[in-house]
């Protein structure tokens, strides 16, 4: 079977976003078609000004929504990406093999860099090297696929890019893994910023749904939606993006066609009721089996430990052999050095 790895990083409430372009083709798909795992990115969470307390309840309130959303521990890897060490081990190897250059030519980094500027600070250098973390996440467990929105197929490049370079320069230590993604609603928008993504760690605000909402909240949210000028309902997403964001997200909530559905309504009022109810149907069942896991929370716990356990398993022997490719001596290696003995 494809190795498939995937995660999700611990920085805010997950979103309809989240879900339509991730969660939902990782339950409904991934974890049976290949050997997946599923990992709550928390060292990423890391790289900007962050609350301990808050960076731990959202820690377990993803991998509590993850398993709700349909992920079965049973099939698939659930783990917390801080308890597998390997992960920091290999990023410290790839950063090794990575530029400057290509750090700072990361769109991400790049965005957020100039905001800080803007403001008059200045970002961590976590958040310049975290690419390689997260490269070091997909590399070591010979993964092949890795399901991704639009915005992160960056970073799938930069994987790639590493593992060749690594494996031309020390050996064939890594598989070259290659982005996947979902046929819709791939990058869901911010309601009221169609032009921009609808992203969990930005302020809360009218323009984003999240998965735990109440059904008064959607229908406030969406029913306050940015459309465009005009009054057909057209899909067009450079001309008409506000419609085109609510016509996706209904195509994605019913298994529908945007361009088709535009087609199906005679004003924008009748398409936000019908995509604020279709977005409140397909939460419906996540929210109450993220209820029943929260009153278990024991359980949830099991399935990150056994997860971890299960993870180390698959990534040391990868991280070992890239070690000794790079040219570090193995733990307990005879040096050919004399043994000193500690002074008493």
């Amino acid at each position: 079977m494809k190795r498939v790895f995937s995660g999700v990083k611990p920085t805010g409430h997950l979103t309809l976003g989240n879900y339509l372009g991730a969660m939902r083709q990782w339950a409904a798909e991934d974890q049976h078609r290949a050997d997946a795992l599923f990992c709550i990115v928390d060292l990423h969470a890391l790289t900007v000004d962050h609350d301990p307390a808050r960076v731990r309840r959202l820690s377990r309130q993803a991998a509590t929504l993850l398993l709700a959303s349909g992920l079965d521990p049973r099939v698939c890897t659930v783990f917390l990406q801080s308890h597998v060490d390997e992960h920091a081990r290999l990023s410290y190897l790839l950063e090794c093999v990575a530029t400057d250059g290509e750090m700072r030519r990361m769109i991400q980094y790049r965005e957020k860099a100039a905001r800080e500027q803007r403001r008059g600070g200045s970002v961590r250098l976590s958040l310049l090297t975290y690419p390689v973390l997260m490269a070091a996440d997909i590399l070591a467990y010979g993964t092949d696929e890795v399901p991704v929105g639009d915005d992160q197929t960056q970073h799938v490049e930069l994987t790639r890019d590493l593992a060749v370079r690594f494996n031309q320069r020390y050996g064939q230590a890594f598989v070259v893994p290659r982005a996947t993604h979902p046929k819709v609603a791939a990058r869901v928008m911010n309601l009221q910023d169609p032009r921009s993504k609808m992203g969990k760690s930005d302020d809360a605000g009218p323009g984003i749904v999240y998965v735990l909402d109440e059904p008064d909240v959607v229908r406030r949210k969406v029913m306050r939606a940015m459309t465009d000028s005009g009054r057909d309902v057209v899909y067009d997403r450079e001309s008409r993006p506000g419609v085109a964001n609510l016509l996706e997200i209904l195509a994605a909530c019913t298994g529908g066609n945007p361009e088709a559905l535009g087609g199906v309504y005679g004003s924008y009022g009748d398409l936000k009721r019908d995509t604020a109810e279709a977005v409140i149907e397909m939460l419906r069942p996540v929210q109450l089996r993220h209820k029943e896991l929260c009153a278990d929370p024991g359980y949830v716990e099991g399935v990150l430990r056994d997860g971890a356990e299960r993870a180390r398993g698959m990534a040391r022997p990868t991280v070992d052999a890239a070690y000794r490719a790079i040219g570090l001596l193995p733990a307990g290696a005879d040096t050919g050095a004399p043994v000193l003995k500690a002074a008493r």
